[in-house]
Order: C-alpha cells, then structure tokens, then sequence
C-alpha cells in the first residue's frame, strides 16, 4: 500500500523536481499540496504548483494556499536562484485547475484526522505551515507519521555562512517544529550538497523527449547557471528518502534552531558528536548515494512519457 502524503512546498525549481518525483512513485500517495511562501513570493508558488499539476495532467491534487510570510520576520525570497517566475525562464502555460478553497491549516488538519492511517508530511520550504498547524491543533501530532524535511545544515549554511535557506526564511517555525516531538528525518546541505545532477544527467533527462522531459531540463539549465557548486536537488532528498530510505546514511542526533544569535540566527545546531545529552528529536542524513538517486529522479520523469 503506498504511503499517504501531504507536500509543503515553496516550487521553486527543485520543489518542481520533488513534485515530478513524488506524484510519480508508486510508493506514495500524494493527499494534499500546501503552499508556503519561500523562493518566491506565495502568489508566484501557489501558481507555479497549480501549472505544474496542469501540465503533467494531475489537476485533482489539492492544491491549498498556506502563510504568505514568515511568524516574525519579514520575508526573504531567492529569486536569485530560482528567477523572477520561480520556475526560472520555463513558462508551462496557465493552470487548469484552481487553488483550494479550504487554506493550508484546515486542509492539512482535515487530510491527517480523515486519514485511516498516519500521514507523513514532506516539508521542503520554510516550516511556517507546520509550526501553524502543530500550534493551533496540537492533538493532530500523533496522527502524523513523520516530518521529512529539507532544511538546515550541520556544517555551514547557504544563506549565511551558519544558515540554511529555508530554516532562515523563518528559524521561529523552525524551532517550533524541532521541538513538536513529531518523528523528523532532516535533509540539510551536509547531504544535499551530495545529492546533484551531472550535466550528462540533465541531458539524459531532456532526451527523454516527452514535454515534461524537456520542461525540467530546461528548468535545471536555468538552475545550474545560477549555481556554483553543482546542481543540488536538495527538495527531491526528502521525497526519494520516503521512496527508498537505503539511499541515505543517517544518524540521529538532537537539533536545535537559534532564533536570536547576532550572527547565528537561523543556524541548525546538530549535535553530531552527543555533546549536550540532549535528547535525539530528529534523524540526520549525512551521505546519499548519488548515482542510484539521480537514477531515481530520471525514471520519475521518464515515465510522464
């Protein structure tokens, strides 16, 4: 039986990936997408999931609109990296479907207490959604399987030299949800920066000569050119993990989020090495192997052929 699903995403290049990835196992079963403003703005993410669902011909998927800002602080986007669409210079035609009319919290809340069995949440933007949900229906925490995320680092980030992206965005909910006791599997830098694609991958992706094929090669070209050190598919770890756990090392450890350091702020604080006794509240992934993952990813798209 496959595992049912709820995505929160910020699509974003590397969202799209995860999405392609996810609706195309077999082993999961896609309930619910919720948007969360991130990579860009929630109007220009809301949109880009809505099209994506409408060009690979999945417009049932619910698709529900979540927090448009961070708790806190004020908003940070990385159109920088993902263009001023968020989908880079792709344009994938206008949806055919319609955002819910439910928000994110009411249909994440509905979806986990329907659910005859636990669902686990794919959390790969910032984690505004899930700390708003732990928050406002405490009691809806033993009904989720599992938090797979992406976020945070344990050596070094990328938005700061301390700092993650989508822990940054908003360390508030992040610390939140760190501290919910939901069981958590945590996909920051120290693996994603392992988990990228070849120029030879995307060419073997584009060559698949289906639209889908070619969208997201063309997505990753845009992606790749905004990029210096490889082409990461950070989003897509935190899918493939719940597809096929043996692809990663993990450890668990206990994870902490600075919310006030001067220079700290939004760093992950992994204790790797069992320095504080704390207790362990996340599984770590440090190692992936890379090549069974980007076949994972290629087989994914190939079979929107």
């Amino acid at each position: 039986m496959s595992k049912p699903i709820i995505i929160d995403c910020d699509p974003g290049i590397d969202d799209a990936i995860a999405l392609l990835l996810a609706i195309a196992s077999d082993e999961l079963d896609v309930k619910l997408i919720t948007t969360c403003a991130g990579n860009q703005t929630m109007e220009k993410i809301t949109t880009n999931a809505l099209k994506l669902l409408s060009f690979i011909g999945e417009e049932k998927i619910e698709v529900a609109k979540g927090a448009t800002r961070p708790l806190f602080k004020e908003l940070c986007i990385a159109d920088d990296i993902h263009g001023e669409s968020g989908f880079g210079e792709v344009e994938l035609g206008e949806p055919n479907c319609s955002v819910s009319d439910r928000s994110a919290l009411e249909a994440m809340r509905d979806v986990i207490l329907n659910s005859p069995e636990k669902v686990t949440i794919v959390a790969i933007g910032p984690l505004t959604n899930i700390a708003i949900l732990v928050k406002s229906y405490p009691e809806i925490v033993n009904n989720i399987e599992e938090l797979s995320i992406m976020g945070g680092a344990c050596y070094g980030g990328n938005s700061t030299p301390t700092a993650e992206f989508n822990i940054f965005v908003d360390p508030d909910a992040a610390q939140i949800v760190f501290k919910s006791g939901i069981p958590i599997t945590m996909f920051g830098l120290d693996v994603t920066h392992k988990a990228f694609l070849s120029n030879e991958d995307i060419e073997r992706i584009r060559n698949t000569g289906s639209k889908i094929g070619v969208a997201s090669a063309s997505m990753l070209d845009f992606y790749a050119s905004r990029l210096t050190r490889g082409i990461h598919m950070h989003d897509a770890c935190a899918v493939a993990y719940l597809v096929d756990p043996s692809l990663f090392t993990i450890i668990p450890c206990n994870v902490e989020v600075e919310t006030k350091g001067e220079f700290t702020n939004g760093q992950t604080v992994v204790d790797k090495n069992d320095r504080t006794n704390k207790p362990k509240n996340a599984n770590v992934a440090f190692d992936v192997d890379r090549e069974r993952f980007a076949e994972m990813l290629y087989q994914a798209i190939e079979k929107f052929n």
